[in-house]
This record gives C-alpha cells, sequence and structure tokens, in this order.
C-alpha cells in the first residue's frame, strides 16, 4: 500500500535571509481557495483572476504585525470586462469576489489579457490597523501583465521597497484549484528595514535574492505535494543562513450574519423597509463575498 500524498494548503511561512538584508514569505491556498470561488461558479478567466488575488491578499495581509489589521485589494476599471473586485484579509481569514460582464467575457479570447479584462483600470491596496487606527492606501495603475506585476509597482512606488512578487494558480489532482504565491523584499537596514521612504533601491545583494526567486515556477507554487519549506530550500540552500518564522493559517471568512444584516437595515425608516421588502414583507439581502441569502422581516411602519 502506498502512503497517501501529503498537501501543503492554507498556510503561509515567513523567512528572513539575513547576510542578504532579505525578507519573504511563501503561501499556498486550498480548500480554502475552492470554498471561495465555488460560491459563485466564475468561468475559468474569472476563477484564475480572483485566484491570483486572494493569493496577493494573502501573501500581503499575513505580513501585518498587527493581528486585528485588515488589508484590503480593490480593483476598478475603465470600460473593461471586469467591473469591480475586492479581496481582503483579516487575521488569516480570506474573502473577496468579482463583478463584470458575462456577455463581453464569453465574446472574447479564453485567456483575457490583464487590459482586457479592465481596460485603464487600477489597483487600491489598503492596510487598516486596528491598533492604532491607522489607515495608509497605495493605488497603482494596471497597465502590467497581471495583477502580480502591479503589486510590485505598489512597493515600489507607494513603499519604496525593491519586491518580487510571484503567483501560480493551477488545480490539484481532483480538479479543484490550488494557488501558490512568494514575495521577496529587500530590507537593507535589517529585518525590520528603515521608514519606508528612506528604503535604499541600489544594494547589490538585492538583485542576487531577486534572480534566484525569478526561478520559482508557477507550477512549483501551485503544487499542493511540495511543502512551502522544500521550496525555501531550494531557492536558498546556498545562503550562509535562512531563517523560518511567522507561519500563518488561512480560513475562509465571511463576515455577514443575520444580526449583522438586521442592524444595517435597522437604519432605515420603516417606509424605506417597507420599499425594499417583497409582497411577503421579507427584505432578501445578498451577500456579495459569500453569495448568502439573508432574509429579514421589515419592520412595520406605525399607525397614529
Amino acid at each position: 500500500m502506498t502512503d497517501p500524498i501529503t498537501t501543503d494548503t492554507d498556510r503561509a511561512l515567513g523567512f528572513t535571509i539575513p547576510q542578504r538584508h532579505a525578507r519573504g514569505r511563501i503561501v499556498r491556498l486550498g480548500p480554502v481557495l475552492d470554498t471561495i470561488l465555488a460560491a459563485h461558479a466564475y468561468p475559468p478567466a474569472i476563477e484564475a483572476l480572483l485566484a491570483e488575488a486572494l493569493t496577493l491578499a494573502a501573501l500581503i495581509g499575513s505580513t501585518l504585525k498587527d493581528a486585528g489589521g485588515q488589508l484590503t485589494m480593490q480593483a476598478q476599471t475603465q470600460n473593461g470586462i471586469v467591473t469591480l473586485l475586492v479581496c481582503d484579509y483579516r487575521g488569516g481569514e480570506l474573502r473577496g469576489y468579482v463583478q463584470y460582464d458575462a456577455e463581453r467575457l464569453a465574446a472574447g479570447p479564453e485567456e483575457p489579457s490583464l487590459f482586457a479584462l479592465f481596460g485603464a483600470g487600477y489597483l487600491a491596496i489598503t492596510f487598516d490597523q486596528a491598533t492604532t487606527g491607522e489607515r495608509y492606501q497605495g493605488i497603482v495603475p494596471l497597465d502590467g501583465s497581471s495583477l502580480s506585476e502591479a503589486a510590485e509597482h505598489y512597493f515600489l512606488q507607494s513603499e519604496q521597497i525593491p519586491t518580487l512578487v510571484r503567483v501560480g494558480v493551477g488545480r490539484a489532482a481532483d480538479g479543484k484549484r490550488v494557488a501558490g504565491g512568494l514575495l521577496l523584499q529587500h530590507l537593507p537596514e535589517g529585518e525590520d528595514g528603515r521608514e519606508r521612504l528612506h528604503t535604499r533601491l541600489d544594494h547589490p545583494e538585492w538583485e542576487h535574492v531577486a534572480i534566484l526567486g525569478g526561478t520559482m515556477a508557477a507550477d512549483e507554487l501551485a503544487d499542493p505535494a511540495l511543502p512551502l519549506e522544500t521550496l525555501v530550500w531550494r531557492l536558498f540552500n546556498e545562503e550562509e543562513e535562512v531563517r523560518l518564522h511567522g507561519e500563518t493559517a488561512f480560513a475562509r471568512g465571511c463576515r455577514c450574519s443575520p444580526d449583522y444584516i438586521a442592524q444595517v437595515l435597522g437604519k432605515f425608516p420603516p417606509s424605506e423597509q417597507q420599499a425594499m421588502a417583497d409582497e411577503n414583507g421579507v427584505i432578501f439581502v445578498d451577500c456579495a463575498f459569500c453569495a448568502t441569502k439573508f432574509p429579514v422581516p421589515a419592520a412595520s411602519e406605525i399607525v397614529t
């Protein structure tokens, strides 16, 4: 009897290379990704797009030191097939969805370009710090070949940190989606780096790290049979020291609930609630993230 194949999914692993002044994070999504995608039955091109976006959210969001902090990624379009893409990360939980024009998608090629999907669109990455209440956002145009390339531009433009991002999206043996990602960053002033605006770009050791990171293939990142530690070893086994740390487990997280929906609707006066209700006096609210329908009885108007 052969041993079952071990799968390594739904987690992230952080690492640093002290002598190269670099840090990295590698992630792989499996069942969590499949659960999020299955809620909407997306066509393959949209499925792959959201899989890439969720992988980026996992890569970047899991670097937050604030346990209650949130990362939100939003891509909007100008005359593209996709009208809105949103995904976020908070405390290991991921969620996301895509709005798109099904007719235009069906009329185009099987694998549309990023420009076909978004036109002259942009990617906004927002960090919300729960402890301090601070929020900061960076916006970059979607003028590259992938969302991953736009994420690289975000770090270079908004934070002035040389960054390499690689994402691979594939399918497991059972046909379900699997995706993996690699994030490498140059921090010349130690593992925590300096203030973002003062990070220097001219350290030669970064080129060495980036070249090694660029050899990571998409199918390796998306192969659930390859442990994340093995991928780090493949890239950097000749380095003097590589420190592993910062493991994060992922789960699908949608923050909708009947109580929350009822609380939001309760802010509307009874007359407006009645206008939203069906013939039975029930308001149906759809969650865009998990596609769950919530029936909420509308408040009755008070007759005096």
